[in-house]
C-alpha cells in the first residue's frame, strides 16, 4: 500500500514536471521601447530619452494633461546630465579638450554631478567650484565620483569671488600650465541650450505626438527653458506657449513682467540650482519667445514636494516641485483640455536631510505650509 502511494505520487510529479508551461505574450509596448533604445554605447549613450509621466491627481484637478519629463531617470540623476554631455562634446569638437585633460566648472551641484559622470566615462579630470550653500550630499557625491571640489562663499555674480569667476581663473591658469584644460562655462556656453534643442525638445514633441500646448520650467543657466522653448515654438509654428517659473530671490519674473527691466537681486529660496540675477547667453536668444512668467513661493514648492510623494508616489526635489506648481498654474490659466509639460529635474534623494526634517522646516518657517495630513512624511528630527 505504502509503495503503491509512493509510486502514484512519483508518477503525478513526473506528469506535472513535463506539463507544458503557459507562455505569456510579451508586452508590446515594452518590446517597442526596448527595440528603440537598443544598446547604449557607454554611460553617455544612456543620457536622455526619459519617460513623460502623467501626473494623475493634478490632471484630474485641472482638467488638463499635466505631464512631467522624468529627468531624474538620467544616469547622473538629473536633467543636467544633458548639458554636461554637450558642453564636454563641444570642447572636444573645438579641440579645446584632449585625452587626459581637465574640465573646470562653476556649479550649484547637479551640473557638477553630471560632469563627474561624463568625465569619468571619457577619461577626464574634473574640478568643481560651488557655493558653500549647497547640500553636503551633493559635495560628498562629487568627491566620491573623483572630482576636486572647492566650496566657496556664495556671492553675487558681479563679485570677482563668485564661484563662476573662480572656476574661470583656475581653468586659465591650468591651461597655461598644461595646454589641456577647459572652463565649460555652463551659464553662457550655448552648447547647454543646444542639448535641449537637439534632444529634450524633440523628445517632448514626439512623446505627445505634437499635442503639447504649453511648457513651463524654472531656470538657472536657462539652457533647458531656452532650448525646449525654441524647439517647441519652431515645431508648432508658434502655437505652443512657454512660461518661465521663478523662485524667490530671482529677478527673471520681474524682468518678464516689466518688459525687460532687471531689478536688484535680493532674498533667497530653498530651491537649489535655479533662479538668476541676469540674462545668460543661453537665455538671451530666446527670452523674447516667452509668453509669460510665474512667481512660485517656497511655501507652494514645499507643499508640492509632499503632495507629489503622497498623491503620485514621486519623490521630487524642491526645484522639481516648483516646476510642478508652475505646470498646475499654467493648466489652470489655459483651461481644461490642454496638455502642459514641465521638467522633473531631479529627485529628493540629495535633499532629504532638509526637506523631510522638522527642525529644518521650522527654521525656514515652512512647517505650516505642509497640510496636516501630509506631515506624516516628516520623518527626520
Amino acid at each position: 500500500m505504502f509503495r503503491h502511494s509512493v509510486r502514484r505520487f512519483a508518477t503525478t510529479a513526473a506528469r506535472r514536471a513535463v506539463s507544458p508551461t503557459v507562455v505569456h505574450e510579451p508586452n508590446a509596448y515594452t518590446l517597442a521601447v526596448s527595440k528603440a533604445q537598443g544598446v547604449a554605447k557607454g554611460l553617455t549613450g544612456a543620457i536622455g530619452n526619459t519617460p513623460l509621466i502623467r501626473l494623475n491627481k493634478l490632471s484630474s484637478e485641472t482638467g488638463c494633461n499635466v505631464l512631467g519629463k522624468a529627468e531624474f531617470m538620467n544616469p547622473g540623476g538629473s536633467v543636467k546630465d544633458r548639458a554636461a554631455l554637450y558642453v564636454v562634446k563641444d570642447a572636444e569638437e573645438r579641440g579645446l579638450l584632449k585625452p587626459g585633460g581637465t574640465v573646470i566648472e562653476g556649479t550649484a551641484g547637479n551640473t557638477g554631478i553630471g560632469l563627474a559622470h561624463v568625465c569619468r566615462s571619457r577619461g577626464y579630470k574634473l574640478v568643481i567650484y560651488m557655493p558653500n550653500t549647497q547640500s553636503q550630499g551633493k559635495i560628498d557625491l562629487l568627491r566620491l565620483l573623483g572630482a576636486e571640489v572647492y566650496p566657496v562663499p556664495a556671492v553675487a555674480f558681479d563679485n570677482p569671488q563668485n564661484y563662476n569667476h573662480q572656476a574661470k581663473r583656475h581653468a586659465e591658469k591650468l591651461q597655461q600650465e598644461t595646454g589641456n584644460a577647459v572652463w565649460t562655462n555652463q551659464f553662457d556656453n550655448t552648447a547647454n541650450r543646444r542639448a535641449h534643442i537637439e534632444t529634450t525638445g524633440p523628445e517632448i514633441w514626439a512623446q505627445t505626438e505634437g499635442k503639447v500646448d504649453a511648457f513651463t520650467c524654472a531656470t538657472g543657466t536657462a539652457g533647458t527653458l531656452a532650448g525646449i522653448t525654441r524647439y517647441l515654438k519652431e515645431a508648432s509654428d508658434g502655437r505652443v506657449k512657454s512660461f518661465l517659473a521663478d523662485p524667490p530671490g530671482s529677478v527673471l519674473h520681474s524682468y518678464i513682467q516689466s518688459g525687460g527691466k532687471l531689478a536688484e537681486r535680493s532674498g533667497g529660496s530653498i530651491t537649489e540650482g535655479i533662479g538668476q540675477g541676469r540674462i545668460t547667453d543661453n537665455l538671451a536668444p530666446d527670452v523674447g519667445l516667452l509668453d509669460g512668467s510665474l512667481h512660485i513661493s517656497d511655501e507652494k514648492s514645499i507643499e508640492m514636494v509632499y503632495r507629489c510623494l503622497d498623491e503620485e508616489g514621486i519623490y521630487l526635489g524642491a526645484s522639481s516641485a516648483l516646476n510642478v506648481v508652475a505646470a498646475k498654474e499654467v493648466a489652470e490659466l489655459m483651461g481644461p483640455g490642454h496638455t502642459v509639460v514641465t521638467i522633473l529635474c531631479d529627485g529628493a534623494y540629495r535633499y532629504a536631510d532638509r526637506l523631510f526634517s522638522r527642525k529644518w522646516l521650522e527654521s525656514k518657517n515652512l512647517l505650516s505650509a505642509i497640510p496636516e495630513h501630509l506631515q506624516k512624511y516628516i520623518v527626520l528630527a
